[in-house]
This record gives C-alpha cells, sequence and structure tokens, in this order.
C-alpha cells in the first residue's frame, strides 16, 4: 500500500469519526444556561491573556515612579530658549491643473 492509500484511508477514517460524533452531539439537547456559561467560559479563556484592564490584575503591575527626594530647579534661560524641535519643515501644496477635454 503507497502513501497515497493509507494517507485516503486515514482521512475516511478521520471523517468516519466526525460524522459519527457529529450524530451523537446532534442528539443532545441542553438548556440555554448552559450555553450563556458555555459561551462566557470560552470569551474569557480565549482572552485571558489580555487582563491588564481589571482592577484585579496584579501579575502585570508597574510600580509607580518614585518622586525625587530634591526638587528640579526651574529652568534657566538658555534651557528655556532651545527649540524643542529645532527643524522646520514647510511645503507648498498645489492644486492639480484641471485638463481641457
Amino acid at each position: 500500500m503507497g502513501s497515497t492509500a493509507q494517507f485516503g484511508l486515514i482521512c475516511f477514517v478521520i471523517f468516519f469519526i466526525f460524522s459519527q460524533a457529529f450524530e451523537w452531539a446532534s442528539e443532545i439537547k441542553l438548556p440555554l444556561p448552559i450555553f450563556i456559561l458555555g459561551g462566557a467560559f470560552l470569551a474569557i479563556a480565549s482572552n485571558f491573556d489580555r487582563r491588564a484592564g481589571f482592577p484585579f490584575n496584579l501579575l502585570n503591575t508597574v510600580p509607580p515612579p518614585e518622586e525625587p527626594l530634591i526638587p528640579s530647579a526651574p529652568p534657566t534661560i538658555a534651557q528655556s530658549s532651545t527649540p524643542k524641535f529645532p527643524q522646520e519643515v514647510s511645503f507648498t501644496i498645489r492644486k492639480p491643473e484641471k485638463l481641457d477635454q
């Protein structure tokens, strides 16, 4: 038996198992609260790593920055006159010319 025949046989067995499992599961009747609880569980499980916004998340807490013991001196004239962005960029936007047709 070649590898293609083995692959086909394995696919057939897997398809048969899934079809029988679907037939068995379609006969099960569950009440609505079970579906709601199952959906809530799946939502929590799928977002388990994104707990940053929860107030009880203590895993990724960052301590607040420490306040300096000595207050910083007010900026001097030389420091305050230095612009934050020393380079300026300017350009002109031109409207495209209309083509006469």
